[in-house]
């Protein structure tokens, strides 16, 4: 994993966390702003690690709640 990567992968985490507490969820956009003023190569790796990580949580409350209604013998939500 390359210094980029790191940081950016741990900026993104710090981020999700604040985002959470403050109850802020386009914190990462500002985020990224200060972050494309001074390294295109940073901001890109840190944007793609915060949407990963925005987009697995999705997945996972989708996919707990579909596990959560499925034992409570309501129907499962359709996606196509």
């Amino acid at each position: 994993m390359s210094i980029i990567d790191t940081l950016a992968a741990k900026l993104a985490e710090d981020t999700l966390k604040a985002m959470d507490e403050l109850g802020d969820d386009r914190l990462y956009i500002r985020v990224g702003d200060i972050l494309a003023a001074s390294s295109q190569s940073l901001e890109e790796a840190y944007l793609t690690e915060v949407r990963v990580r925005l987009s697995e949580r999705l997945a996972r409350q989708f996919l707990i709640k579909t596990v959560k209604d499925a034992r409570a013998g309501k129907s499962a939500p359709k996606t196509e």
